[in-house]
């Protein structure tokens, strides 16, 4: 399992700052867009991110109504992956091609009360199914783990797809995502609040070694 750097920010000049630092410790990061409608909060201005200047990859986390209408505006050299969530509204088939067209890999996000059988005939389909561990659009929101059996039932129903989970992951029970069969998961304000995230993010991947040997 990797752990993958997320970043989360209102104003533009914080995302800047974010990124900026996770290049010291890091070669890819997910980077959280929120429109104010699909959730409660909204993050900078679509201009900052094609505007961004960075020598990592990232992927973008669409909280967005309309994530077609979106990516028209967004071309940036270094962006790998675009995960929509499956609850928005938008012709999943039609988006996930025109992605592929872009040489952009295509993910799937799950809220944590959307059921297995509601999105299983799109999950094949895309790169990425990202499944939501709290109520997406805030740091810090409290980590469901009910939503831990979804994601051992969709590893057992597609094996071949990446699985990654975001949201509540703690150095505590890190262990229970990689249980659950978790490709990836993104780690926010658990990294980046505080005076060092390098260090942050160290003792994640030193808590995943330390799992890992035992297994």
């Amino acid at each position: 399992m990797k752990i993958v750097p997320a970043i989360l920010a209102e104003r533009e000049n914080d995302f800047f700052f974010l990124v900026k630092q996770a290049e010291a410790f890091t070669s890819y990061v997910q980077i959280d867009i929120m429109d104010g409608f699909f959730v409660p909060s909204h993050s900078f201005p679509v201009s900052a991110l094609n505007r961004l200047k960075t020598g990592i990859d990232f992927e973008i986390h669409l909280m967005v109504k309309h994530p077609a209408a979106f990516m028209i505006q967004v071309a940036h050299p270094r962006l790998k992956k675009v995960i929509y969530h499956f609850e928005s509204d938008v012709k999943h088939r039609d988006f996930i091609n025109q992605l592929k067209k872009r040489g952009i890999a295509s993910g799937l996000a799950i809220k944590p009360d959307t059921p297995l059988q509601a999105f299983s005939h799109i999950a094949g389909h895309v790169d990425t199914l990202l499944f939501m561990t709290v109520d997406p659009g805030y740091y810090g929101s409290p980590f469901k783990p009910a939503v831990l059996e979804k994601i051992q039932e969709t590893r057992s129903r597609f094996n071949n797809t990446v699985i990654a989970a975001d949201g509540g992951v703690s150095l505590s029970n890190l262990q229970l995502f990689l249980d659950a069969g978790v490709d990836y998961a993104c780690v926010g304000s658990r990294i980046f609040h505080g005076d060092n995230p390098g260090e942050n993010y160290s003792q994640f991947l030193r808590r995943l070694e330390e799992i890992e040997k035992v297994r």
